[in-house]
Order: structure tokens, then C-alpha cells, then sequence
């Protein structure tokens, strides 16, 4: 076995600052690499971090430079009298033109520098309490991030990362703005450290989380240029971690129907066509000017879309829901049991013929990424029935026998039912015109589910043992209509677990039925430590669906 003091390759994810403690006999039986990424030791990012970050602005900026002196230099060949030219002659017959060709040595050497330095100063730690990440030169910057807190890890590959084996590691921790991310290690590193920082959060001790992490990781001995490839060409879900196949395939015409016919391209053209309009009846062809950088905008929004959700995959794997997408730049997020506090299935109104439906979910991690996108929420752009229960029974795997499957497709399904749902009084037409009859809730199995909407048709799924408090609000209209309006608190989140225009007995009623079941449920509820002893974690596994055309 090697020394492990010995510094890591280039490739490899991080770079140990001092020798480690003396090892003991557990830790001596795993790889090196597995050991060192989750042994309590300060290690730095990976070799290219620097130009990832900021040495590309960098480059472009020598890049113009080059550019405009090739000009010159051809100007001063071929002959010209441009005033660039002639400026650059006066400039090279002063006793400037040194001054100026040590400024810029000055320049490029201070950056060079400057880049290594943040390089050397920028490390992280995994122990079994926390990740920690050390960045800065002349000011210090310390995130930490509890593993008991963590809401789930992404791996995001941008291009030009994939290009040098590296990738951006993001742990979601619950808080504002309360992430940590490692950008960049290498790429095998990245999913190495996932699987260590996710078996230490389950529980498991450290020893036992770089054996697994060690176990989990492909074998070593090829070349830096097949690794490149390897790693470019691989599949979104790790085979060794999740099942080869997802269990959702999202086809191309059907997501590219799904942006068509959302509402922001609706409302879109119908904005277009109203300035086209107005511009035949008044003449003005400065409302070009106005449309222009909207359809721009649009386009660009509806291309990210686009690419963000192919090669759409979403599986089970022992730590929790694998989500992994993109085409050129890939991300893949895992989300560990329990991290899910609510679940809407939604479907717009343009979606209703083709039995479409989205699902989005609610994190207690609500901060910003490093490029300005918030949070994923969106766990399925687009479905079909088939494809809702498959997510739903990743999700909650308690909804899986038939009567909760039964209550399911009544909270999906248009119209009013004779089914066990608690729905809105009649008197409650003059406020819900269209939906009083569906507009209901109902306890299935170990969630709340609040049935919404005739039109824009919606279920909304609250595990109760993620259930923070129930409230009743009656306005002044609402307490004459003897109606309340129920609302299940929750972490923040796009789904807003309201449901109004409900009887008043039976808001009250609820409370005791949900008062004694959410209690229960936080009771038993361990999945904050799903690797624990005699805890099972398998989830049934779902049948994988036929092709789509």
C-alpha cells in the first residue's frame, strides 16, 4: 500500500495539507482515495479550480489583447494609416513602452499568483458531525454544514468542467442560505464524497462510510485521456448506486410539447401578437424595440428548460431519490429520505388533453446556487399518470397499497366523486364557482392530501411526521358562511399547503384527527437515520415503463 502521506494526482479530488494520524485497522483495509475524502483532514479542490473559476474571464481578456496586436502587427506589414495604428507608433517611440510591458508582466504574474493562492487557501473537511469549507486570502470565509441537516447533494458538470474530469459538489443544507459547495473537485471524487458524506449523515460511522464509498467506487488503472471519455460519456445515474434504467423516461416530443403548450409561451405570443397589432394599426416600428428583448428572453428561458430536462432519470438508491439531467452540462442531485416536506401534483390547463402532469417538491433548503438559480424544486417536468404514481411511490413509499392509490387517482381525477374526501359545502359555490364540489382534503396512509382546482387541477401531499403546525383562518365573509380556510405549515417552498372554502366542523374536526396522527407519525419516524441498525430502507421498486414514442 502506498504512503498516505503521499500527494495526490492531479486528478484526483483533493490534496491532503499535512500527514494524516495514525490510521487504524478498519481504515487500513480501504483504498486511499475513499479514505482521505471523508477522514477528517483538510484536503484542497481540484488542480483546475482556478482556471474554472475565474481563469476563463482571464484567457478571454489575454485573448483580445493578442487579437488587437495581431492587428497592429498586420498594419505594420501590410501598411495602413488607421488611428490605432498611429497611436501604437507614437505610443512604441516613447520611453513608456517599457513601463507598460512590465506592467503587464506585473499584471499576468499578480494573477498567476493570485489564483494559486486561492487555490492553496480553498479547502474542505468532512467529519462526522459537519462539511466544512475554508476559503479566502485576505479575508477568510468558513461555511460549515451540519449532516444531520442536509437536504440533499448535487453533482452539477458543466461542459467545460466535464472537459478536465472535474465537478461542482453542492451540499443542500436546511436554512437560508445556508449551503456549502466545493467547486470543483474531480469528477470520480465528487460522487466518492457523496456517497461518504451521505453514509456518515444516515448514521453509519466513519469507517464503515469510506468502506462503502470505497466499495462503491470504479476501479482504477486507466488512462487520463479514456477517463476523460469515460466520464463525458457515462450515464447520469451512477450503475453501481442506482438501478442502469430510470424509472420515468421523458421522451423529446413530449417535452418539447410541454413548453409549447405552458403558459408562459401562451402568454408570451399572445403579448407578441398585440404588439404586431399595434404596429400595423399605428405605424410605430419602436414596439420592435419591445418585443425584441422579450422574445429573446423567452427563447433563452424555453432552451434552458429544454436542455436542463434531457436525459431525465430518477431512481432509488439505498441514500435516498437520484434526479439527474442535462445533455452538454449534467447535474444530478440525491435526496435522502425524509428531506421531502411537501408534494404537489399539478396540471395546467393545456396539459389536460394529453393527461400531463408536474410534480414539484418542498426542501427546508431554500438558498441560491452559486450561478443565481435557486433551489430545484421541480422533481418531474412532465408525465402521464403512470409516471406520477411511479415518482409518488419513490416519494412516499407508504402510498403503494391499493386503497392510498385509489385515493390518489380521486385527488387527480376532474370532477366530484363519492369518495372519502372532506369537500366544500354547497354554500361554498359563491366562492369556488367551479370547484366546490373537488376542492377537499383526506388522510391517506401517513400524509395529508389536499385535493384543489376544477381548471388548474392540483394535489398536495404533507407527510405528516414533516408537518409543522395546522392553522384555521376565517375572515369576516368566511365566518358568515360558517367556511375556514385550512392551512398545513410547512417549510417554504413553491407549494402553499392551503385549501379554503371549507366547512368550519370539519376544519375543527380535523384538527383532532391530525393532531393525534402527526404526533405518531414524528414518533416513529427515523428516517433522519436511514443506515441505522435493523432500519430497512429498500423501497419497493417500481416496473420500469415500456418506450415511449
Amino acid at each position: 500500500m502506498s504512503d498516505p502521506r503521499e500527494p495526490l494526482e492531479p486528478g484526483e479530488p483533493g490534496v491532503p495539507l499535512e500527514p494524516g494520524e495514525p490510521l487504524d485497522p478498519v481504515e487500513l483495509n480501504v483504498p486511499e482515495s475513499a479514505r482521505r475524502l471523508a477522514d477528517g483532514e483538510w484536503h484542497r479542490l481540484h488542480p483546475a479550480t482556478p482556471f474554472l473559476r475565474g481563469g476563463i474571464a482571464f484567457v478571454a481578456i489575454i485573448g483580445v489583447i493578442v487579437v488587437n496586436a495581431r492587428d497592429v502587427f498586420l498594419d505594420v506589414i501590410f501598411g495602413g494609416g488607421s488611428r490605432e495604428l498611429r497611436f501604437f507608433e507614437r505610443f512604441a517611440e516613447s520611453s513608456l513602452l517599457v513601463l507598460a510591458i512590465l506592467a503587464v508582466v506585473v499584471i499576468l504574474l499578480l494573477s498567476v499568483g493570485g489564483f494559486y493562492l486561492s487555490w492553496r487557501m480553498h479547502t474542505f473537511r468532512i467529519t462526522d458531525e459537519l462539511v466544512e469549507v475554508r476559503s479566502g486570502i485576505l479575508f477568510r470565509t468558513n461555511r460549515r454544514g451540519r449532516l444531520d441537516r442536509i437536504q440533499g447533494i448535487n453533482i452539477s458538470r458543466p461542459f467545460l468542467a466535464r472537459l478536465f474530469g472535474a465537478a461542482k459538489l453542492e451540499v443542500n443544507v436546511a436554512g437560508q442560505d445556508a449551503n456549502v459547495e466545493l467547486a470543483y473537485l474531480g469528477s470520480t471524487g465528487a460522487d466518492d464524497l457523496r456517497v461518504a458524506i451521505l453514509q456518515l449523515a444516515s448514521g453509519t460511522r466513519a469507517a464503515e462510510a469510506a468502506a462503502d464509498a470505497a466499495a462503491q467506487a470504479p476501479a482504477g488503472g486507466t488512462g487520463v485521456v479514456e477517463s476523460r471519455v469515460n466520464e463525458f460519456l457515462a450515464p447520469e445515474l451512477d450503475p453501481n448506486a442506482a438501478p442502469p434504467e430510470s424509472i420515468v423516461r421523458i421522451s423529446i416530443p413530449r417535452l418539447i410539447g410541454s413548453l409549447v403548450l405552458s403558459e408562459a409561451t401562451i402568454i408570451a405570443i399572445l403579448v407578441g401578437i398585440g404588439i404586431i397589432t399595434t404596429i400595423i394599426v399605428t405605424g410605430d416600428y419602436g414596439w420592435i424595440f419591445a418585443l425584441l428583448p422579450g422574445l429573446l428572453g423567452l427563447g433563452g428561458y424555453l432552451a434552458s428548460r429544454l436542455t436542463r430536462s434531457l436525459r431525465y432519470s430518477i431512481a432509488a438508491t439505498d441514500d435516498g431519490i437520484r434526479v439527474g439531467y442535462g445533455l452538454l452540462s449534467t447535474t444530478n442531485e440525491t435526496l435522502p429520505p425524509g428531506r421531502i416536506h411537501a408534494v404537489e401534483v399539478s396540471q395546467p390547463l393545456l396539459w389536460r388533453p394529453a393527461g400531463w402532469w408536474e410534480i414539484k417538491i418542498n426542501t427546508a433548503s431554500q438558498a441560491a446556487s452559486s450561478s443565481g438559480a435557486t433551489a430545484k424544486t421541480t422533481l418531474l417536468p412532465v408525465g402521464d399518470m403512470a409516471d406520477v404514481h411511479r415518482v409518488l411511490q419513490l416519494i412516499l413509499p407508504s402510498l403503494a397499497d391499493a386503497k392510498s392509490r385509489e385515493l390518489l387517482e380521486c385527488g387527480l381525477a376532474a370532477g366530484a366523486h363519492d369518495d372519502d374526501y372532506v369537500t366544500s359545502p354547497k354554500r361554498a359555490a359563491w366562492l369556488r364557482w367551479f370547484s366546490w364540489r373537488r376542492n377537499g382534503f383526506v388522510l391517506i396512509s401517513d400524509a395529508v392530501a389536499l385535493r384543489k382546482g376544477a381548471i388548474w387541477r392540483s394535489l398536495v401531499l404533507v407527510p405528516q411526521a414533516r408537518m409543522q403546525s395546522v392553522s384555521m383562518n376565517e375572515g369576516p365573509l368566511l365566518r358568515r358562511m360558517g367556511l375556514a380556510e385550512l392551512r398545513i405549515h410547512t417549510v417554504a417552498g413553491p407549494i402553499s399547503a392551503t385549501i379554503g372554502a371549507l366547512d368550519r366542523d370539519d376544519v375543527v374536526r380535523f384538527f383532532d384527527e391530525v393532531e393525534h396522527a402527526a404526533v405518531h407519525a414524528a414518533g416513529v419516524d427515523t428516517s433522519h437515520r436511514w443506515r441505522s441498525a435493523g432500519q430497512s430502507t429498500e423501497s419497493p421498486a417500481p416496473t420500469t415503463p415500456e418506450e415511449q414514442s
